[in-house]
C-alpha cells in the first residue's frame, strides 16, 4: 500500500510512489529538474508562452495586485518562483473561483494543456479527477516578471501538480524552475491499492525499479541512500551539501540504456520543446552519464528489489 501522509504538510519525508518517482526522477535527471547548465535564450516561442503575455496584459490592476510578482519576490516560502511541494497553493485566488473571467479562466486552461503532450491529456485528466476533484477547482497560478519585457514566469499549482511556463528566459534552468507531478488513484484515505492500479504514473516508478534491480550489490550501496530529502529540498544534496548516489557514468552499457528509458518516461508527459530543452541541457553538461542515480530507502515498499 502505497501512503502518502505528507499529502497536506510542505516538508513532510514519508517515501510513497509518489515520492519514488520524484527522488528516481531527481536522480537520474536532476539537471531536468534545476541543472547547472546553460541554454539558449531565444528560439521559438511555443502557444503557452505567448497566452501568458496575453493573460498578464488581461489582467486589471486588483487582478495584478493579487496574482502578479516581482521577478525576485520572496515570502516565508523563500524566492517564490523556485518553490515547489506535493499539495500548495501559490496564491489563494483558484481557478474556477470567479476571481478571473471567463477569458482569462479559458485563456489559463489553454495554456495548462499547452504544456503537455497531447499523448497525455486523458492521463492528466484522470490524475486532476482523482486527486484534485477536476480541472479548475483545486488549482491556482501566478506570474513572475513581466511577460514580454524581459524574464517571467507563469507557474500553476495545486494537489501534485507544479507546472511552469517561462519563455526561456530563465537562464540555467529546464522548465523555467522545479516541477512536480503524481497521482494518488483509487485511493482508500491516504493509501493506494496494491499493485497502484489506474496509477498514470506508476509504469515510471516501475522502470525505475527495474533499473536498481541491475545493479549488482556494491552499485546498490552506493545507489541506495537511507534517508529521502523533503520535498520542497529541490537540489538532493546529502546533509553536507554534497550530491548523494551513484554516477550514471560509472554504470554498465546496459544499465546506462535503461536509466536513458528512465529518463524519457520521467519527461514523457511534457511538450516537446521542454523535452528538447531538457536533453540539450544535459548534452551541454556532459550527459546523462554526469548525473547521479538515486534511491531512497525511507519507507521502501517491502523488499530488497523494491
Amino acid at each position: 500500500m502505497d501512503r502518502c501522509p505528507d499529502c497536506d504538510s510542505l516538508d513532510g519525508e514519508a517515501m510513497s510512489r509518489r515520492r519514488f518517482v520524484q527522488a528516481v526522477g531527481a536522480g537520474a535527471a536532476a539537471v531536468a529538474v534545476v541543472p547547472a547548465v546553460a541554454r539558449a535564450a531565444d528560439g521559438a516561442k511555443p502557444a503557452p508562452e505567448t497566452l501568458v503575455k496575453k493573460l498578464f496584459d488581461s489582467l486589471d490592476a486588483t487582478q495584478k495586485e493579487e496574482v502578479c510578482f516581482a521577478w525576485d519576490f520572496k515570502d516565508d516560502r523563500g524566492l517564490l518562483r523556485t518553490h515547489v511541494s506535493n499539495n500548495w497553493q501559490i496564491t489563494d485566488k483558484t481557478l474556477n473561483s470567479g476571481f478571473f473571467t471567463r477569458d482569462q479562466q479559458d485563456m489559463i486552461e489553454a495554456l495548462f494543456w499547452g504544456m503537455y503532450s497531447t499523448d497525455w491529456h486523458d492521463r492528466i485528466k484522470k490524475q486532476l479527477k482523482d486527486d484534485a476533484d477536476g480541472y479548475g477547482k483545486h488549482q491556482s497560478i501566478a506570474i513572475f516578471g513581466t511577460p514580454g519585457s524581459g524574464q517571467f514566469e507563469f507557474v500553476m499549482t495545486g494537489r501534485h501538480l507544479t507546472i511552469r511556463c517561462d519563455g526561456n528566459t530563465t537562464e540555467h534552468v529546464a522548465f523555467g524552475g522545479p516541477i512536480f507531478y503524481g497521482h494518488a488513484a483509487l485511493a482508500e484515505g491516504l493509501n493506494e491499492k496494491a499493485g497502484h492500479p489506474e496509477n498514470v504514473y506508476w509504469h515510471q516508478a516501475q522502470m525505475a525499479n527495474g533499473l536498481f534491480k541491475m545493479l549488482d550489490g556494491k552499485q546498490r550501496e552506493q545507489a541506495l541512500i537511507a534517508k529521502a530529502p523533503a520535498e520542497s529540498k529541490v537540489h538532493f544534496g546529502g546533509p553536507d551539501g554534497q550530491p548523494q548516489g551513484i554516477v550514471v557514468g560509472e554504470l554498465s552499457s546496459d544499465q546506462k540504456a535503461h536509466a536513458q528509458k528512465v529518463l524519457d518516461a520521467l519527461i514523457a508527459p511534457y511538450r516537446t520543446s521542454d523535452k528538447d530543452e531538457v536533453r540539450k541541457c544535459l548534452t551541454a553538461q556532459g550527459g546523462l552519464d554526469k548525473c547521479r542515480l538515486a534511491f531512497y530507502a525511507t519507507d521502501a515498499l517491502g523488499n530488497k528489489d523494491l
